[in-house]
């Protein structure tokens, strides 16, 4: 992601790049880039072949706009300076007035609200504090998402706020790693003084906007050493069920004997209290709602269930096909309990099931690809995304009451009630409603979901800005 300039800085780039300023200009890089190379063991150009391409522009943006706000040699020159003094004269008043409000200009970590799509965002100082402040913008804007985190300069131009053209998108992993470096350069106060800190300002962070300013290449390490790992690891997340099994698809097959009957085997099926009847051949299989989230191992788990409209957990599938009746399960786990279950009802009328097994990584290998045609929907998306949003419902109003790691194993009603954890659960909540609002499409019934009456039941609305 990155915001587009507002003016060109083509020849002041290119003047840069001269002998009395290049190297100056490359000591300023190596402190951006050069921790995550050694890290990583990687050049500058590899780091942007693992990031998928096209971000070697916005890094190299971000490290450029720390250099023109440098001070160098014996003359305390900066570049900005230097350059409009020699070469000012090329360049119309507004750009003269947007490098100069550049060289002063300071990274910072924003906080994005308020976003209309094309025109503008507000953004929060979450390093600063103080009040948000509305800022033009055009490009960025368009796949922003509330309360998304970005490092990026906020520029006065004249009566209004823009971005400089280096925008790093972090997450909120990332930006605490950050937020803790800062800490650690943080300037020593002098004994007895007080801090002097805006609203909503980073607790530990006492420097001033000049120790901000010398704290750039932080962020550009920072962002690297978060969105790297994660890069280079092309190991896909294990995937685990409500059970906490590893997923792995089982379809066992028991063929029916000569003299079975589609209506025999429906009619033992029928009395199984465990099998919920969709239709006249269909079955599901399903267990009681989850008690909550099962301890599974790996920072890259992922749990993955099937639930219908009243809780209940679908633990598998039954199938008649034609002279077959065909379990589906999820893991090795529930196949066997599956296996042993129809083994039983269906005695005399099955033998022995042939069984399938496939692994995650088979299943997505075997999906249709360009071409096939995409299925309709079971539902209308407007029934879907009710259904989605009940559940969603349900499954954070049981939330409220269950110990929640980001707040300190605090519930998020106790939280509320502390002042100190209320900050806490204001990340919390934003956090969640930022991940939904990064659904694969803007109509996806996770993208819709309104996150309103959770800070409302919390007592905490008035946060909510």
């Amino acid at each position: 992601m990155s915001a587009r300039p507002a003016h060109d800085l083509g020849d002041l780039i290119k003047w840069a790049a001269r002998d009395a300023w290049r190297g100056r200009l490359d000591a300023v890089m190596a402190e951006h880039f050069e921790p995550a190379m050694e890290a990583f063991g990687l050049t500058f150009e590899e780091i942007d072949d693992a990031l998928g391409g096209g971000w070697a522009g916005t890094l190299w943006g971000c490290a450029f706009e720390d250099f023109l706000t440098r001070r160098f040699g014996p003359q305390d020159e900066n570049p900005v300076e230097a350059y409009l003094r020699r070469r000012g004269w090329k360049e119309r008043a507004a750009t003269r007035a947007y490098m100069t409000a550049l060289g002063g200009s300071v990274m910072s970590l924003h906080e994005v609200s308020d976003i209309v799509p094309g025109q503008s965002f507000r953004a929060r100082d979450l390093v600063r504090g103080g009040e948000p402040v509305t800022v033009t913008e055009r490009t960025a804007t368009r796949t922003l998402k509330p309360w998304d985190r970005i490092a990026a300069r906020v520029v006065r131009e004249g009566d209004r706020f823009v971005l400089g053209g280096g925008l790093l998108a972090f997450t909120l992993e990332g930006s605490e790693r950050l937020f803790a470096a800062l800490r650690e350069h943080s300037p020593a106060r002098p004994r007895g003084a007080r801090a002097r800190k805006a609203e909503g300002a980073l607790e530990g962070w006492a420097g001033s906007d000049e120790d901000l300013r010398a704290a750039a290449p932080l962020f550009s390490a920072a962002w690297l050493l978060d969105v790297l790992p994660k890069a280079l690891d092309r190991t896909p997340p294990q995937v685990f069920n409500s059970d906490g099994d590893e997923v792995v698809f089982h379809t066992l097959r028991f063929p029916l004997v000569s003299e079975a009957t589609a209506r025999g085997i429906a009619a033992r099926l029928g009395h199984l209290a465990a099998l919920r009847k969709e239709t006249a051949t269909f079955w599901n299989w399903i267990g009681p709602p989850n008690a909550g989230r099962p301890a599974v191992a790996g920072e890259k788990a992922v749990i993955w269930n099937v639930t219908l409209d009243d809780g209940s957990v679908v633990l598998g599938n039954v199938e008649l096909k034609g002279r077959a009746v065909v379990l589906s399960a999820s893991s090795a786990a529930r196949a066997e309990r599956g296996r042993a279950m129809l083994a039983d009802a269906l005695a005399g009328l099955v033998g022995a099931p042939l069984t399938e097994i496939q692994t995650v990584e088979q299943m997505r290998a075997n999906a249709p690809r360009g071409g096939a045609a995409t299925p309709e929907p079971p539902i209308p998306p407007e029934v879907q995304a009710e259904l989605v949003h009940d559940l969603l419902d349900r499954q954070y109003r049981s939330l409220l009451d269950e110990p929640v790691p980001m707040l300190g194993n605090r519930t998020p009603r106790a939280a509320a009630r502390s002042a100190r954890s209320r900050r806490d659960l204001v990340v919390w909540l934003k956090h969640l409603e930022n991940h939904s609002r990064h659904a694969a499409s803007p109509g996806d019934p996770m993208a819709t979901y309104d996150f309103t009456w959770l800070w409302q039941e919390l007592g905490i609305e008035h946060l909510r800005s």
